[in-house]
């Protein structure tokens, strides 16, 4: 190289990601082991495992295209990207590996020799990480730079992490004083778990106690069970510490225990959130609860948009940004129910509002919309109908006063097609598996995940279970779904105007949730259906897989690390915007990314793209 173009080399990669991540001294270094060359349009390079001279390539100017063995477009790079991480190792580079590299246009590459890259981080292996060759590690890499569980608090803890570990548990059969004798003097705990059978049948405080026990006359002689509190709430060791707090001011209780199935794995109480460390979330969610009026529960719209600016600048991941502001929408949706009720009078017979898309899967952003459903028991009268039809316009029109836009495709319980009774969501479900067509795709990619918020849970229930039945006696309904699922394809440039919106007012911007997001839970939701599982949420639903087998550990580990880069590369856009005063949307200008974001969201949309490659092979002849 000639010494001369040293300067310009070094400006040039010191601002590109990962070599900005390096001390000056090894940016020069490096700079001074380039060699440059140029590609007229149509060169190519070909890359073997067994070349003996390999190079990590950063383009300076121009266009490459990196092709499969089979000619099949792997990924299209510009100026400031970098190829070549696959054969850093000695090994071929598996699903990922490519065989050449083309120049789509005249394109000038500065050429890094992986001999002099693998002898810099042998010397400073803290870096090695930025250079991996998987692209799972690379992600990995950038979440930890850009995102950090470091100081998130305790309410976005699980329980587990709080929660006391060895809990008083007691069999309904034994006295007061044996109960009393186990909780003060073996255990010293103010809490105790009753069982019968192995099964959870109540709890016990020292509260209760004192108010049941002592107060009433109660003989110490007489069973535990007249005196416990029946039937418990209980909370699982994997929620986060929010909801279980959330739950206990909804019901005026200050412990939980720690459940999953029948297995007692500790005691939650109010004592072990009395802490410093609190996020403003919990205290919006009280405070929605006792708000009365439409305009007072819109007023808390900036409260709301500065818990979720709290969070993505607190470096919270974006699964639990999700299940926070989804607990936020869950308490609006059923306060305005409440004041529907207080409105309208009580519900004429038993009904469940239910909820679906992101909300039921916990995903919910700062503009997340509606969508909703109503399910009404069987014997309702037409009159019950016009009552609900009251209810849901006043619902669904009040949270959009409170900042939830209408869902464009009318997918809310106001739309009368949604408000319905069991049974005809049950018609609705079998003609949707068993003939699927358009509509039929566009109604289960919003109605394939549904929780119910208010009333008679058992409803969404009996649907869910209707819905699986079908499915396993329809499997042909996954392909259906698969060819749905890869009709789009993620951008696999993001530059040059690729795969941008055309016209209107997000012209020129890239859809981050129409070529990515969306992709990421459509793939989620059938690898899911295809092992049972019955989760909504689309990290469980490839966990699920993976367990089963049906899904590579590389696999998984890739999509989960792609869409959590994704998502929270949106919700620092979303950020941004509002800090501008401006709409927190999915459009996203590509000038929003540097050189970091764009190469790592590149080594997403090829996971995606070839996670879609996979589904195809394996779930088209299903």
């Amino acid at each position: 190289m000639v010494q001369s173009l040293l300067p310009n080399i070094l400006e040039f990669i010191s601002h590109i990601d990962p070599f900005d991540k390096l001390p000056p001294e090894l940016q020069r270094q490096l700079a001074g082991c380039v060699s440059i060359t140029y590609l007229s349009r149509g060169e190519q390079i070909d890359f073997h495992p067994d070349d003996t001279r390999r190079f990590l390539y950063v383009i300076r100017t121009g266009v490459m295209e990196q092709r499969k063995a089979n000619g099949v477009l792997r990924a299209k790079l510009g100026p400031q990207d970098l190829f070549g991480f696959t054969f850093l190792e000695d090994k071929a580079g598996g699903e990922n590996e490519y065989s050449v590299a083309i120049a789509a246009e005249s394109t000038l590459l500065y050429l890094i020799p992986h001999t002099d890259l693998h002898a810099l981080l042998k010397e400073h292996p803290q870096y090695a990480e930025h250079f991996a060759s998987q692209a799972q590690i690379r992600l990995q890499n950038a979440l930890n730079v850009v995102w950090s569980d470091n100081d998130k608090g305790i309410f976005v803890k699980k329980v587990s992490e709080v929660a006391t570990s060895f809990p008083a548990v007691v069999t309904s059969d034994m006295t007061i004083k044996q109960v009393a004798h186990e909780m003060r003097n073996v255990l010293r705990i103010s809490t105790a778990v009753v069982k019968n059978k192995g099964r959870i049948v109540g709890v016990i405080t020292d509260r209760d106690m004192t108010k049941r026990v002592i107060a009433d006359g109660v003989s110490t002689d007489n069973p535990i069970s007249e005196v416990m509190t029946k039937f418990p709430l209980t909370i699982g060791p994997n929620d986060l510490v929010l909801t279980a707090a959330a739950l206990m001011m909804q019901n005026n209780i200050r412990s939980l225990p720690v459940v999953s199935g029948h297995k007692v794995h500790g005691l939650l109480t109010t004592t072990h959130m009395v802490q410093k460390n609190r996020i403003q979330a919990i205290f919006l969610i009280d405070t929605i609860k006792h708000t009365n009026t439409i305009k007072g529960l819109a007023d808390l719209t900036q409260e709301r948009q500065a818990i979720f600016e709290a969070m993505v600048e607190g470096k919270v991941s974006s699964e639990i940004i999700g299940q926070v502001m989804a607990m936020i929408y869950d308490a609006y949706n059923r306060r305005l129910i409440q004041i529907a009720e207080d409105k309208f009078g009580k519900a004429p017979c038993k009904f469940a509002w239910i909820v679906a898309g992101s909300h039921a899967r916990n995903e919910v952003h700062i503009s997340s919309d509606q969508d909703s459903a109503l399910i009404v028991e069987d014997n309702a009268t037409e009159e019950d109908m016009k009552y609900f039809k009251r209810m849901a316009n006043f619902v669904c029109g009040s949270l959009g006063q409170c900042g939830f836009m209408l869902c464009p495709g009318n997918f809310m319980a106001a739309n009368p097609k949604w408000l319905q009774k069991l049974s005809t969501w049950k018609r609705y479900y079998t003609k949707w598996v068993t003939v699927p067509d358009h509509e039929t795709l566009l109604n289960t990619s919003v109605f394939l995940e549904t929780r119910s918020i208010y009333g008679e849970a058992e409803f969404n229930d009996k649907l869910q279970k209707h819905l699986y039945k079908l499915i396993g006696q329809n499997r042909n309904f996954l392909s259906t779904l698969i060819s749905d699922a890869v009709s789009v394809n993620p951008p696999l440039g993001i530059f040059n105007s690729l795969v941008l919106e055309k016209g209107g007012e997000n012209s020129n911007t890239l859809n981050i949730k129409r070529y990515a997001i969306t992709l990421v839970v459509d793939l989620a939701r059938i690898y899911g259906l295809s092992v049972d599982c019955t989760s909504t949420n689309t990290e469980e639903r490839f966990k699920q897989a993976f367990k089963k087998g049906v899904l590579s550990e590389d696999a998984f580990k890739n999509i989960t690390g792609a869409y959590r880069f994704i998502n929270q590369l949106r919700f620092l856009h979303q950020l941004e915007a509002l800090k501008n005063g401006e709409v927190a949307g999915n459009n996203i200008d590509p000038h929003f990314f540097g050189s970091f974001e764009r190469a790592h969201l590149k080594d997403a949309f090829r996971i995606i793209s070839n996670l879609q490659d996979a589904a195809k092979l394996k779930f088209s002849g299903v």
